[in-house]
Formats: structure tokens, C-alpha cells, sequence
């Protein structure tokens, strides 16, 4: 395949304040060259997108990474083809995984992709939901430890992480799942197409009061993608000795809202138990994903994701999009 001398990339162009717009990204032409001694050349085919983009965005941004810089490539999880040269152990036409720019072309460390097996999955971007489905057995399995009789809450279930752990709960033997999100749509696609019990949405005035009476013995097991008022709620609610798996804030990463305020003397007199967790922190999960995704899928397991065409140029609506609520489960955008 022929390589261009040029090609386009998204740049982050100006710090967003509040909700992200497209106008603080930006797409430029930028020069295509051979790779040096231990890169690679690699054709862009899907972006992933996920909401902690935004937080990046932020200059003083809080996170194990840095934020990103200004007049520079925005960068995530993708996959793609190696054009060029061949690594020996990453060959040419190779289909790989790595951490690289908002681009159509990437040049890239050999040693830092992942080589996928094409035949794994029924198509290449699903490849890119191992960050979420690790995240996702993570934050249920090993840190709500969820089990037989458990009565589950998982906030932001209509997301990429959250759609599938409500059905890794089921798997593990939760009694009951109710799962959180922003509209009426969404709830019933919940509990009709991915097999939630409950699905309420946390826009209504009763959210607590609702959540209360779906869980009437408590919440013994959650995963908070949230934060926020939904994380005050869960306490709230929380049985004794409940376990709350804390993998995300997206009501402070979208919104700026305040972090949420626990009541602490619930969690002292119920004895329960949070915890925040990462990937960073059980990285083997990410490598356990693929195969157990494989056996999920032929299992039944729902896969919700939105794959948005366009090129490269869509990138940065539909991260606008992501942000807003407006995509069910995983997203990722198709380059080429």
C-alpha cells in the first residue's frame, strides 16, 4: 500500500472550559515519513473514545498521565495495520493495538503495540473495548467481589464499562441489577435488550427515593462510574458490609460538578466498604479480556457499541457526543 508524504490529525487547539465543543479541536495537515530504527509506520483503521479524554484535556489535570499539550495530536487507544517496516515479531499488514494520535497515519514504538489475532473477535474494534471490558470484570469481580444473591447497582450502566458489567454480575450470580442512566430511552434498553431488573434514571426527582425502593434490603455490591449525587445515593442504600467499587467520576470529568459528599457516618455504621480502583493497578486483567470476551459472546453476552463513520473528521463530534450521553455503550470512530 502506497504511503502518503501527508495526512491529517486532530489537534487539541485551545483548553475547553466546561463542555467540551469542537472548536478547541482542530484538523491539520501534518507530513508522513518513514519510521526510524524500532518504530512503526501504522495505518489508522478505529479510534477508541472514552470520557477521561476530557479531564486530559485540563491542564492541571490529575491523573497518571500527562495532560495534553496544546497544538499537539490528541491521542487514545487504536488499531490499525503496520505499514511499515517489518519488526520481525510485528510483521508488515500485522493488525495492532496501541496508545497513539487522533491520526489516519501513526508512527509508533514496535515495542509498545499489541499484535491482534483478527479471527479472536467478529470484528477489529472490538478490540478496542478490552480497556472496558477489563475495567468492568475488575470493578465487579475482584473489587465488589460481586456473588451469588448480590443486589447490584452499577451507575452509568448505559456506557461502555457500565453495559457490560451489569451483565459480568448477572454472570457471576447477582440476584438483582439496577443500573443508572440520563434518560427514559436509555432505561428500557437497560432492562429490555441487556436484561437489567431496574434501570432508573438519575435525572428524576426521586432518583433516591427510587433507588430505595429497588433495592427495599439495600445494595450489597456497586460499580460507581459516576460519582456525584448517584455515589451519595448508593451509600444511602448500601446494605451492611456493602462493597462499593469506585472506577470513575464522570458527573465532576463532564460538568465540573462538586465531588460527591459521603456520609461517612453511614459508611462507619453500616461498615462499608470503597474502594477506587484503575487498571493501572491489576494490569493482567487487560490480557485475561479478549479470550474471556470470546467465550461471553458465544455465551449470549451483549456487546452494545457505536461505531460512528465519517473519518477522521467525525473524531471530534462524536467525542462531543460521548460526553453528552448521546451514544449507547462503547464508541469508537472508523478512520479508514
Amino acid at each position: 500500500m502506497p504511503v502518503p508524504e501527508h495526512a491529517r490529525a486532530v489537534h487539541l487547539v485551545a483548553r475547553p472550559s466546561g463542555a467540551l465543543t469542537t472548536d478547541v479541536l482542530r484538523t491539520v495537515d501534518v507530513p508522513v515519513t518513514p519510521p526510524p530504527p524500532g518504530r512503526l509506520l501504522v495505518r489508522v483503521e478505529h479510534l477508541g473514545l472514552a470520557a477521561v479524554l476530557r479531564e486530559r484535556m485540563n491542564p492541571d489535570a490529575d491523573l497518571p498521565f500527562p495532560p495534553l499539550a496544546i497544538h499537539e495530536s490528541v491521542n487514545g487507544p487504536a488499531i490499525g495495520r503496520v505499514l511499515l517496516p517489518d519488526a520481525g515479531s510485528v510483521p508488515v499488514g500485522a493488525l495492532v493495538a496501541f496508545h497513539g494520535p487522533w491520526a489516519e497515519y501513526a508512527e509508533v514504538d514496535a515495542s509498545s503495540v499489541q499484535v491482534l489475532d483478527p479471527d479472536l473477535l467478529p470484528s477489529p474494534e472490538y478490540h478496542l473495548a478490552t480497556g472496558n471490558g477489563a475495567t468492568a470484570l475488575l470493578g465487579i469481580r475482584d473489587v465488589a467481589a460481586v456473588g451469588d444473591g448480590d443486589v447490584v447497582v452499577v451507575t452509568g450502566a448505559a456506557g461502555g464499562v457500565g453495559s457490560l458489567a451489569g451483565q459480568i454480575a448477572r454472570r457471576l450470580g447477582a440476584a438483582r441489577v439496577i443500573g443508572t442512566a440520563g434518560s427514559a430511552e436509555k432505561c428500557r434498553w437497560l432492562v429490555d435488550d441487556l436484561g437489567f431488573d431496574v434501570a432508573l434514571n438519575y435525572h428524576d426527582d426521586g432518583f433516591a427515593a427510587a433507588l430505595r425502593d429497588a433495592a427495599p434490603d439495600g445494595v450489597t455490591a456497586t460499580l460507581d462510574l459516576v460519582g456525584g449525587t448517584q455515589l451519595e445515593a448508593v451509600v444511602a442504600s448500601a446494605a451492611a458490609h456493602a462493597r462499593i467499587a469506585i472506577g470513575g467520576a464522570l458527573a465532576a470529568q463532564q460538568a465540573g460538578a462538586p465531588w460527591p459528599r459521603i456520609d461517612t457516618q453511614q459508611v462507619l455504621l453500616k461498615g462499608v466498604h470503597l474502594r477506587g480502583f484503575a487498571l493501572m493497578h491489576a494490569r493482567h486483567v487487560l490480557g485475561e479480556w479478549p479470550a474471556l470476551f470470546r467465550r461471553c459472546l458465544d455465551e449470549g453476552l451483549v456487546f452494545p457499541h457505536t461505531v460512528v463513520d465519517g473519518g477522521l473528521d467525525a473524531a471530534p463530534q462524536a467525542m462531543v457526543d460521548l460526553l453528552a450521553g448521546r451514544f449507547r455503550g462503547h464508541v469508537s470512530v472508523r478512520v479508514h
